[in-house]
């Protein structure tokens, strides 16, 4: 299978009092074109900063970042943004829809600005997918999470991504909602043959997904089984140190 993303032994270290704070440690992995892979781990291991520098959102310390031929580490923020609209997919926990825009314009807005021609026609038949057409004329909060959540899919998928990455894509959801979300990602993922990297500590979300790596204390391994990775109870307190660590 054709490599897709490429990791070389990449840190990334801030400043915090004066002191450098090692965030990741060196770490190295390849992902395949077309490839469903879950980063799981508890809160603070550095799960959201890795997946902010695999989509180019952030810049590494060291080591090297490839996104098909393109290095991320030798682009500018300006470059990076560009490949980014070209190439990537996101779908965060917090929907992150633009509250003045309807459903239908939330998803025509990625394919406006990539000038599509047909962006109404091709938004209407994602709504359909994700069971929402008939809900295209509504606000995002007239809607509830789970519709917000599907109509944020919906959004992603828009401009045929080559790598979609899902931060905590069902962290605010309950169980039904969070299945549906969970069936429409993988089954768009196998349509489209978009490459799929999910953060999440759902172990059965994680357990869909073809491999599985775990981060703890900055380190990254190849997991064989993410019963044990991932505390399954997920409290309140974890959830709200996992919001602080952001994909900015």
């Amino acid at each position: 299978m054709t490599t897709l993303l490429k990791v070389e032994q990449i840190t990334k270290t801030v400043r915090s009092n004066g002191e450098d704070l090692k965030i990741l440690h060196p770490i190295s992995f390849q992902i395949a074109d077309g490839e469903s892979v879950a980063i799981i781990g508890r809160s603070g291991s550095g799960k959201s900063t890795l997946l902010s520098l695999l989509a180019g959102l952030d810049v590494v310390s060291s080591g090297e970042i490839s996104l098909g031929e393109h290095q991320l580490h030798q682009l500018s923020e300006e470059q990076r943004a560009a490949l980014r609209k070209q190439y990537v997919g996101f779908v965060f926990q917090s929907f992150m829809l633009v509250q003045s825009l309807t459903a239908l314009e939330n998803v025509m807005l990625p394919l406006e600005l990539a000038g599509k021609t047909d962006a109404k026609q091709h938004a209407l038949e994602l709504l359909e997918k994700v069971g929402l057409k008939e809900r295209g004329h509504h606000y995002p909060n007239q809607l509830s999470g789970g519709e917000q959540q599907r109509v944020a899919v919906a959004r992603a998928f828009a401009s045929q991504p080559k790598i979609l990455f899902a931060d905590e894509p069902t962290g605010n959801l309950d169980a039904e909602n969070g299945k549906i979300v969970e069936n429409l990602l993988f089954e768009l993922n196998q349509q489209a043959g978009t490459t799929l990297v999910l953060v999440t500590h759902d172990t059965q979300l994680a357990k869909r997904c073809q491999r599985q790596l775990t981060m703890q204390a900055g380190h990254l391994t190849e997991s064989t089984g993410v019963e044990n990775s991932v505390q399954s109870d997920y409290t309140a307190d974890e959830q709200a140190s996992d919001k602080k660590e952001q994909v900015a």
